[in-house]
């Protein structure tokens, strides 16, 4: 087992990665204060692994909600399901959310233990390769909105993170490879000699050679830790996480949510960065190229298969976090490895990549 401390001061937690991380009970028990325990999951996860989490914890109250999958779900209906499974319970404040699942549970568990009675315990156990290098990480945590994504949430953070590996032997193929385009952009944002790493094992990750597997979590992790630390509320360096994320969060609003896996629009809108910073001067075509291989082999996707016109793109684009003042700030790069904040980017370049991706 690998140990990374994500340092908040006193909202600091360790991160733990390794295979069989969910026998090891005390990785659970010594963050839980009190004795009410609700495991959150879904319909997907609860018959592999919710028995055994529960197996974990015969000294405690548990109760358990098992919610709806899909990125469809993540609403504010769906976190009300948390809310009455919480109180029908009898849940007073020192109870502990446990979140197992990807991100979708992770992200609306989080916003149910930072909204229940002004605040709760909670823990991340996260079973996708997604939620394991990304969003379980660092106290993002909400849900969805019709007119965009990830609208209503808030930073909370939870009280340790536990990554087994072994969970992705359940994982589908397709969910695999959307967790690589988070794997990938950290490499691609800031450091380049894990995208040499990627770019050198990317066959032996993609036959999901474990040990590869816990190198990448880790790195990604390690990657995410450090910069969260510096930003915990996105201030400033924390954007620099959400490279290729307005363009893709535009594809999932305008295609609906779940058309698209998260990470498979996360590809796309990387690439699309890219060829705006390619056409701002920063990238070559050859490093441009690079980037589109690199997603290739992870079976991502390079472009739009829906229709998408340009304007309503653009619209959504319009409704993101990353809008300041009515401008849309965007992580374009210099170079592979080297990203930054760009609001004064050429908005007719912009929109030529934006019709060139648009059907």
């Amino acid at each position: 087992m690998r140990t990374l401390k994500l340092n908040l001061a006193e909202k600091s937690y360790p991160i733990y990665i390794g295979q069989g991380l969910l026998s090891q009970g005390e990785l659970l028990t010594k963050h839980i204060s009190g004795k009410q325990v609700m495991i959150v999951t879904n319909t997907t996860v609860a018959p592999l692994y919710l028995e055994k989490v529960k197996s974990l914890l015969g000294d405690y109250q548990v109760s358990e909600v098992v919610l709806p999958d899909g990125e469809e779900h993540k609403t504010l209906d769906t976190v009300n399901l948390i809310f009455s499974a919480l109180l029908e319970a009898r849940f007073d404040r020192s109870c502990t959310l446990i979140a197992l699942g990807g991100g979708v549970v992770g992200d609306m568990t989080g916003f149910a233990a930072a909204s229940y009675q002004r605040g709760v315990s909670f823990i991340q156990i996260p079973t996708t390769l997604l939620s394991q290098v990304d969003s379980s990480v660092g106290g993002k945590t909400g849900v969805n909105h019709v007119l965009g994504k990830n609208m209503i949430g808030a930073f909370y953070q939870p009280k340790c993170v536990v990554i087994d590996v072994d969970t992705l032997d359940t994982l589908e193929d397709r969910e695999y490879s959307a967790g690589m385009a988070e794997v990938i952009k950290y490499g691609l944002l800031g450091n380049i000699d894990f995208l040499h790493y990627l770019q050198n094992n990317i066959d032996g990750l993609m036959s999901r050679d474990k040990s590869m597997i816990i190198e990448s979590v880790y790195r990604s992790c390690e990657d995410k830790a450090d910069i969260v630390a510096q930003d915990e509320l996105e201030a400033g360096k924390r954007a620099l996480l959400n490279l290729g994320h307005t363009f893709g969060h535009a594809i999932e609003n305008t295609l609906g949510y779940g058309n698209y896996l998260h990470g498979e629009a996360i590809s796309v809108g990387m690439l699309m960065a890219a060829k705006l910073s390619q056409l701002e001067d920063q990238l070559s075509a050859n490093e441009v190229g690079e980037i589109q291989h690199l997603l290739e082999k992870s079976n991502l996707p390079i472009s739009i298969s829906g229709k998408i016109t340009a304007s309503d793109f653009m619209a959504a684009m319009s409704v993101d976090k990353k809008v300041i003042d009515g401008n849309i700030r965007l992580i374009l790069l210099k170079k592979l490895g080297d990203a930054f904040i760009c609001d004064d980017y050429q908005s007719q370049l912009l929109d030529q990549v934006i019709n060139e991706f648009c059907q």
